[in-house]
């Protein structure tokens, strides 16, 4: 089984999504350690046995249950904005994604 190396790119993307303040020097040194935990754990399912093993698509046997949408109350806006990391007059304040 042929390894791969995550690319410096790749990490800092997983750094971005996962909210995380890396520098430099521990972005480097995550990019060694993370191939080697993924090629570690590709190699190891790639040695299980799933010949005679069927698909499974849902384990639990239950099926998916919908109910009508009805209107409840919800969080006051001060409830809303309790955990926000930043906000202006009442709304959360996010980067702009429109350039």
């Amino acid at each position: 089984m042929m390894s791969t190396k995550l690319t410096k790119q790749e990490v800092e993307k997983v750094v971005q999504l996962a909210n995380l303040e890396l520098t430099e020097a521990e972005i480097e040194k995550f990019t060694s350690q993370l191939s080697e935990v993924i090629n570690y754990n590709v190699t190891e399912l790639a040695q299980v046995n799933t010949e005679k093993i069927a698909p499974i698509t849902n384990i639990t046997g239950l099926k998916n249950v919908l109910r009508t949408d009805e209107a409840a109350p919800g969080l006051t806006q001060d409830e809303a904005l309790a955990n926000a990391k930043q906000t202006h007059n009442g709304f959360f304040k996010v980067k702009g994604i429109l350039g």
